[in-house]
Protein backbone atom coordinates (compact mmCIF):
# COMPACT_ATOMS: atom_id res chain seq x y z
CA UNK A 1 0.00 0.00 0.00
CA UNK A 2 2.47 2.85 1.63
CA UNK A 3 5.78 1.38 1.38
CA UNK A 4 6.31 3.96 4.02
CA UNK A 5 9.86 3.62 5.89
CA UNK A 6 9.97 1.40 8.86
CA UNK A 7 10.49 3.69 11.62
CA UNK A 8 10.12 1.09 14.79
CA UNK A 9 9.23 -2.39 15.54
CA UNK A 10 6.77 -4.38 17.83
CA UNK A 11 7.46 -7.81 18.73
CA UNK A 12 4.93 -9.71 20.17
CA UNK A 13 5.29 -13.31 21.41
CA UNK A 14 1.99 -14.58 22.99
CA UNK A 15 2.56 -17.32 26.07
CA UNK A 16 0.48 -20.05 27.57
CA UNK A 17 2.48 -22.87 29.86
CA UNK A 18 5.95 -23.04 27.53
CA UNK A 19 8.38 -22.76 30.39
CA UNK A 20 9.91 -25.97 28.70
CA UNK A 21 10.73 -23.90 25.35
CA UNK A 22 10.40 -20.67 26.51
CA UNK A 23 13.84 -19.96 27.24
CA UNK A 24 15.28 -20.82 23.83
CA UNK A 25 12.23 -18.88 22.17
CA UNK A 26 13.62 -15.79 24.01
CA UNK A 27 17.41 -16.36 23.54
CA UNK A 28 16.74 -16.81 19.82
CA UNK A 29 14.85 -13.77 19.69
CA UNK A 30 16.61 -11.68 21.47
CA UNK A 31 19.46 -12.09 19.20
CA UNK A 32 17.76 -11.26 15.87
CA UNK A 33 16.45 -8.22 18.00
CA UNK A 34 20.32 -7.17 18.56
CA UNK A 35 20.91 -7.88 14.78
CA UNK A 36 18.36 -5.42 13.87
CA UNK A 37 19.68 -3.24 16.64
CA UNK A 38 22.70 -2.63 14.57
CA UNK A 39 20.61 -0.66 11.87
CA UNK A 40 19.56 1.94 14.76
CA UNK A 41 15.98 0.79 14.46
CA UNK A 42 13.68 1.14 17.40
CA UNK A 43 12.70 -2.56 19.00
CA UNK A 44 9.97 -2.51 21.32
CA UNK A 45 8.95 -6.61 23.07
CA UNK A 46 6.09 -7.68 25.28
CA UNK A 47 6.17 -11.07 25.95
CA UNK A 48 2.11 -11.97 26.91
CA UNK A 49 1.80 -14.21 29.71
CA UNK A 50 -1.68 -15.62 29.11
CA UNK A 51 -3.29 -18.24 31.89
CA UNK A 52 0.22 -18.94 32.38
CA UNK A 53 0.49 -21.28 35.75
CA UNK A 54 4.08 -22.66 35.21
CA UNK A 55 7.33 -20.92 35.37
CA UNK A 56 7.24 -18.63 32.35
CA UNK A 57 7.09 -15.37 33.98
CA UNK A 58 10.19 -16.20 35.74
CA UNK A 59 11.78 -16.88 32.59
CA UNK A 60 10.90 -13.77 31.07
CA UNK A 61 12.34 -11.92 33.82
CA UNK A 62 15.38 -13.71 33.64
CA UNK A 63 15.94 -12.21 30.09
CA UNK A 64 15.13 -8.91 31.32
CA UNK A 65 12.03 -8.24 28.90
CA UNK A 66 8.77 -6.73 29.72
CA UNK A 67 6.10 -8.89 30.14
CA UNK A 68 2.29 -8.69 30.24
CA UNK A 69 0.09 -11.08 32.27
CA UNK A 70 -3.30 -11.37 31.22
CA UNK A 71 -5.92 -14.06 31.48
CA UNK A 72 -7.57 -14.40 28.43
CA UNK A 73 -6.47 -17.92 27.21
CA UNK A 74 -7.73 -16.78 23.85
CA UNK A 75 -4.19 -16.31 21.55
CA UNK A 76 -5.49 -14.02 19.44
CA UNK A 77 -6.54 -11.59 22.20
CA UNK A 78 -3.12 -11.99 23.88
CA UNK A 79 -1.33 -10.81 20.57
CA UNK A 80 -3.51 -7.83 20.53
CA UNK A 81 -3.27 -7.11 23.84
CA UNK A 82 0.38 -6.99 23.01
CA UNK A 83 0.68 -4.50 20.73
CA UNK A 84 -1.57 -2.46 22.25
CA UNK A 85 0.33 -2.37 25.17
CA UNK A 86 3.16 -1.67 23.29
CA UNK A 87 1.92 0.93 20.94
CA UNK A 88 2.20 4.05 23.60
CA UNK A 89 6.24 3.47 23.05
CA UNK A 90 5.77 4.64 19.35
CA UNK A 91 2.39 6.72 19.20
CA UNK A 92 4.53 9.58 17.88
CA UNK A 93 4.98 7.93 14.74
CA UNK A 94 2.68 7.03 11.76
CA UNK A 95 1.32 3.61 12.21
CA UNK A 96 2.33 3.19 8.65
CA UNK A 97 6.02 3.19 9.89
CA UNK A 98 5.59 0.66 12.65
CA UNK A 99 5.85 -2.91 11.72
CA UNK A 100 4.20 -5.58 13.70
CA UNK A 101 6.62 -8.70 13.92
CA UNK A 102 4.31 -12.22 16.03
CA UNK A 103 6.11 -15.30 16.88
CA UNK A 104 5.02 -17.85 19.63
CA UNK A 105 6.73 -18.97 22.96
CA UNK A 106 7.22 -22.19 21.24
CA UNK A 107 9.38 -21.13 18.46
CA UNK A 108 13.43 -20.02 17.54
CA UNK A 109 13.82 -17.51 15.26
CA UNK A 110 16.45 -17.09 13.11
CA UNK A 111 18.97 -13.92 13.35
CA UNK A 112 17.85 -12.78 10.07
CA UNK A 113 14.34 -13.18 11.34
CA UNK A 114 13.43 -9.02 11.91
CA UNK A 115 16.22 -7.80 9.60
CA UNK A 116 14.09 -9.52 6.60
CA UNK A 117 11.07 -8.43 7.34
CA UNK A 118 12.07 -4.78 7.69
CA UNK A 119 13.52 -5.15 4.09
CA UNK A 120 10.69 -6.76 2.88
CA UNK A 121 8.40 -3.88 4.28
CA UNK A 122 10.85 -0.98 2.95
CA UNK A 123 10.14 -3.09 -0.44
CA UNK A 124 6.85 -2.40 -0.22
CA UNK A 125 5.31 -5.49 2.03
CA UNK A 126 2.23 -5.07 4.18
CA UNK A 127 2.43 -8.47 5.19
CA UNK A 128 5.20 -10.90 6.00
CA UNK A 129 3.93 -14.69 5.92
CA UNK A 130 7.44 -16.26 6.99
CA UNK A 131 7.71 -20.24 6.74
CA UNK A 132 8.18 -22.18 10.10
CA UNK A 133 9.29 -25.52 10.48
CA UNK A 134 9.06 -28.50 13.14
CA UNK A 135 11.63 -29.59 15.70
CA UNK A 136 12.79 -32.50 13.67
CA UNK A 137 13.53 -34.09 17.39
CA UNK A 138 10.02 -34.20 18.03
CA UNK A 139 9.50 -36.35 14.87
CA UNK A 140 9.75 -39.93 14.55
CA UNK A 141 11.82 -41.16 10.99
CA UNK A 142 8.91 -41.60 9.15
CA UNK A 143 7.44 -37.96 9.89
CA UNK A 144 10.69 -36.14 8.82
CA UNK A 145 11.01 -38.04 5.60
CA UNK A 146 7.45 -36.87 4.89
CA UNK A 147 8.44 -33.54 5.91
CA UNK A 148 11.34 -33.49 3.83
CA UNK A 149 9.43 -35.04 0.17
CA UNK A 150 6.77 -32.39 0.45
CA UNK A 151 8.65 -29.13 1.41
CA UNK A 152 11.21 -27.69 -1.14
CA UNK A 153 14.01 -25.57 0.78
CA UNK A 154 13.92 -22.14 -0.26
CA UNK A 155 10.29 -22.35 -1.48
CA UNK A 156 7.26 -20.19 0.71
CA UNK A 157 4.62 -22.46 0.71
CA UNK A 158 2.55 -19.24 1.96
CA UNK A 159 0.78 -21.02 4.65
CA UNK A 160 0.32 -18.34 7.39
CA UNK A 161 2.29 -19.00 11.25
CA UNK A 162 1.74 -16.75 13.90
CA UNK A 163 4.82 -18.02 14.61
CA UNK A 164 6.35 -15.99 11.75
CA UNK A 165 4.03 -13.24 10.72
CA UNK A 166 4.97 -9.58 10.38
CA UNK A 167 2.27 -6.74 9.49
CA UNK A 168 2.48 -2.77 8.60
CA UNK A 169 0.42 -0.97 11.81
CA UNK A 170 -1.39 0.85 9.51
CA UNK A 171 -2.86 -1.93 8.04
CA UNK A 172 -3.01 -4.23 10.80
CA UNK A 173 -5.34 -1.18 12.81
CA UNK A 174 -7.27 -0.77 9.35
CA UNK A 175 -8.15 -4.32 9.05
CA UNK A 176 -9.61 -4.50 12.94
CA UNK A 177 -6.40 -6.12 14.58
CA UNK A 178 -6.38 -9.60 15.64
CA UNK A 179 -9.83 -11.28 16.75
CA UNK A 180 -10.12 -12.70 20.37
CA UNK A 181 -9.92 -16.23 19.28
CA UNK A 182 -8.56 -18.95 20.41
CA UNK A 183 -6.61 -19.78 16.98
CA UNK A 184 -6.43 -19.06 12.99
CA UNK A 185 -6.44 -15.56 14.58
CA UNK A 186 -3.52 -15.14 11.90
CA UNK A 187 -5.13 -16.45 9.28
CA UNK A 188 -7.99 -14.38 9.77
CA UNK A 189 -5.80 -11.49 9.59
CA UNK A 190 -4.15 -12.10 6.94
CA UNK A 191 -7.63 -12.47 4.78
CA UNK A 192 -8.68 -9.03 6.39
CA UNK A 193 -5.56 -7.33 4.92
CA UNK A 194 -5.92 -8.82 1.49
CA UNK A 195 -9.21 -7.81 1.46
CA UNK A 196 -7.99 -4.31 1.81
CA UNK A 197 -5.51 -4.80 -0.63
CA UNK A 198 -2.55 -5.19 1.53
CA UNK A 199 0.67 -6.05 -0.49
CA UNK A 200 1.48 -9.86 1.00
CA UNK A 201 4.71 -11.18 0.84
CA UNK A 202 5.60 -14.63 1.13
CA UNK A 203 8.96 -15.59 2.51
CA UNK A 204 11.44 -18.52 3.07
CA UNK A 205 14.11 -16.48 4.09
CA UNK A 206 14.33 -16.24 8.32
CA UNK A 207 12.68 -19.73 8.43
CA UNK A 208 11.51 -19.91 12.02
CA UNK A 209 12.23 -23.99 14.33
CA UNK A 210 8.59 -24.29 16.03
CA UNK A 211 7.56 -27.15 18.45
CA UNK A 212 7.10 -30.68 16.86
CA UNK A 213 4.20 -31.62 19.00
CA UNK A 214 0.68 -32.85 18.42
CA UNK A 215 -0.70 -31.83 20.86
CA UNK A 216 -0.60 -27.94 21.46
CA UNK A 217 -2.08 -25.01 23.57
CA UNK A 218 -4.71 -24.82 20.78
CA UNK A 219 -7.61 -27.22 19.54
CA UNK A 220 -5.65 -27.23 15.99
CA UNK A 221 -3.23 -24.45 15.20
CA UNK A 222 0.04 -26.13 14.42
CA UNK A 223 0.59 -29.68 16.51
CA UNK A 224 -3.24 -29.94 14.58
CA UNK A 225 -1.89 -29.56 11.01
CA UNK A 226 1.05 -32.13 12.34
CA UNK A 227 -1.13 -34.42 14.15
CA UNK A 228 -3.05 -34.97 10.65
CA UNK A 229 0.15 -34.95 8.94
CA UNK A 230 0.95 -38.42 11.28
CA UNK A 231 -2.27 -39.94 10.76
CA UNK A 232 -2.27 -39.65 7.17
CA UNK A 233 1.50 -41.29 7.34
CA UNK A 234 0.31 -44.01 8.84
CA UNK A 235 -2.97 -44.48 6.74
CA UNK A 236 -0.68 -44.61 3.73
Amino acid sequence: MTGAPIEAVIVVVPVHDEAALLDRCLTALKIAIDRLSETGMLCIVRVVLDACADGSARIVGAHGLTALAVEENLVGAARALGIAAAWNEVDTLAPDQVWIANTDGDSAVPPSWLTVQIAAAHAGADIFVGTVRPDFADLDPRHQRHWHATHTPGVPNGHVHGASLGVRAGIYFEAGGFEAAPEHEDVSLVDRCRRLGGEVVASDDAEVLTSGRTIGRTPGGYAGYLREQALAIDID
